[in-house]
């Protein structure tokens, strides 16, 4: 193993440097904010919306409810069989995901993603707990004292109840909630229950309590992904390093331009800025020269603000979530001085050469409206489009057929030919429906039901009935050499006259 002494092994991995980012306000951030209370309240509330659908289902608006394998979204409800419904609603939220990320870069990572949003919360508590950014960076260098261990004890403690209504929230979409909230409080809940709160109390209380950056930058694979989604005509977050560079404070300043301009690997968050060649600046001579100074007068307010410990001055990094947060801290700075907004701000790429040139940058719905973002967006809507139309054609009663196999037919002392089928038949209506089945084919086919000597069965409302039929073709009636007819199953609903049909196959072969 490579050691830098005798005694001090080389270190593979660096230790995480806590971030304590500064209190910022600004348009950015009170959109963050409105975004933050919208999902946070639909998340915590949904599941105590009210929706009468009758005496037998239940009442809740938005249910997953496992035990009956359906899902219910007000007036809507998805069976089993309808699975197509999520996945398509799946996909939909996939090709949304590519087209914002293709007009606005990772818009989603830093407005709405789980994550980013309680996170926010998290550093919102944190905040008003122990103070701004530098009442944080004092609190955690300082040793342990009463204090302390108060200030932490508080934080930590709000950041489990936050993490407790989180979990909570959740299983409340799997069941009525508030006998579910009940059966909790009274310890009368299945323990699957509590299990699933405590898991996510503690992961909410992890991730964003303490993990926060590291969630995103490890964790999640949208970093690596978004890059084929993003080109030159992304609206992202840059700094306009043309108007900002040389950075420094004051008006002018001496400096030296070397044969060959080269970096300087300036500190992350500040200290030696990179030398920058600046249009009409000498160069080769290797002498000092006057240079008028850029607009970035290095007060690191875009670092202290931010959320992810990077420097957007570095150039795009796979850290950075967009959450222009670090346009807020700047434009402020600008206004201070007395210099125009926008030293950091949304732009795309093939506006750089034209802001270099003093041009007026392409207007944004043309970034926006490019042929990848227009295909994304038919996709989407096609997508849409199918879900709803085969929301509206789908019918109230449905049947599925599984031939029995063992055997695959009898053969009956009088030389007809019987064949066993199980049949489910599922009534989407809020009340009990009488249905008839028979069979349509060119054989002379007999339907009998079992445990009924009529062709009627009732189903319950909004259930499934699964009925066992048996489906005989009489003595001679099978042509020769013929082993598998194909004929129709029918079933109707006597009280509305809706029909459905499935098509299957009779075995058998007659003795001849």
């Amino acid at each position: 193993m490579a050691t830098t002494d005798q005694n001090q092994p080389e270190q593979l991995y660096a230790a995480r440097e806590p971030i304590f980012p500064r209190r910022v306000s600004g348009r950015f951030r009170s959109l963050k904010w409105v975004i933050m209370a919208v999902t946070l309240g639909i998340y915590y509330l949904t599941p105590w919306i009210r929706f009468d659908r009758g005496p037998n289902l239940p009442d809740q608006a938005v249910l997953v409810d496992l035990a009956n394998r359906r899902f219910f979204f007000f007036w809507i409800e998805i069976w089993p069989h309808e699975f197509y419904f999520v996945a398509g609603l799946l996909v939909m939220a996939g090709l949304g995901l590519f087209l914002f990320t293709s007009a606005l870069g990772r818009v989603w990572c830093g407005y709405t993603c789980p994550q980013t949003v309680w996170t926010d919360l998290f550093i919102l508590v944190e905040r008003w707990i122990e103070g701004d950014r530098n009442a944080r960076l004092r609190l955690h260098r300082q040793k342990w004292d009463l204090r302390k261990a108060r200030l932490r004890l508080t934080k930590w403690v709000a950041w489990l109840l936050i993490g407790l209504a989180t979990g909570g929230a959740w299983v409340f979409y799997f069941a009525d909630a508030p006998t579910l909230l009940r059966d909790i409080v009274t310890l009368s809940a299945h323990p699957v229950a509590y299990s699933t709160i405590f898991v996510l109390t503690m992961t909410t209380f992890l991730f964003g309590g303490f993990a926060r950056e590291q969630i995103c930058i490890y964790a999640c694979p949208w970093p690596r992904i978004q890059a084929a989604m993003m080109d030159e005509d992304t609206i992202t977050v840059a700094y306009r390093e043309w108007r900002g560079e040389p950075r420094g404070k004051g008006k002018r300043r001496e400096i030296a331009i070397p044969d060959q301009v080269t970096y300087a690997a300036g500190e992350k968050h500040g200290g030696t800025s990179p030398l920058i060649p600046m249009p009409g600046m000498p160069r080769g001579t290797g002498k000092p020269a006057t240079q008028s100074l850029g607009d970035c007068i290095v007060c690191n307010a875009c670092v202290n603000v931010c959320p992810m410990g990077i420097d957007i001055r570095d150039g795009q990094q796979l850290a950075c979530i967009t959450c222009a947060l670090c346009i807020d801290a700047c434009d402020d700075v600008m206004d201070k001085i007395g210099k125009p907004r926008g030293l950091i701000g949304y732009m795309a790429l093939t506006d750089e050469q034209a802001e270099r040139a003093g041009a007026e940058p392409r207007a944004i719905w043309k970034h926006i409206l490019r042929p990848r973002t227009i295909m994304y967006t038919v996709l989407w809507a096609l997508v849409g489009l199918g879900l709803v139309f085969a929301l509206f054609i789908r019918p109230e009663i449905d049947m599925t057929v599984a031939p029995v196999r063992n055997p695959t037919f009898v053969t009956l002392s009088d030389g007809s030919i019987r064949n066993t089928y199980d049949i489910r038949l599922r009534n989407k209506h809020g009340e009990d429906r009488p249905f008839r089945l028979t069979v349509k084919g060119d054989l002379a086919l007999h339907i009998s039901l079992e445990g009924t000597p009529y062709e009627t069965v009732t189903v319950p409302a909004d259930s499934a009935l699964l009925q066992r039929v048996y489906v005989t073709a009489p003595p001679d009636s099978v042509p020769a050499g013929a082993e598998r007819t194909a004929f129709r199953f029918w079933a109707e609903d006597t009280a509305s006259g809706e029909r459905a049909s499935k098509d299957t196959i009779f075995n058998g072969r007659a003795n001849r």
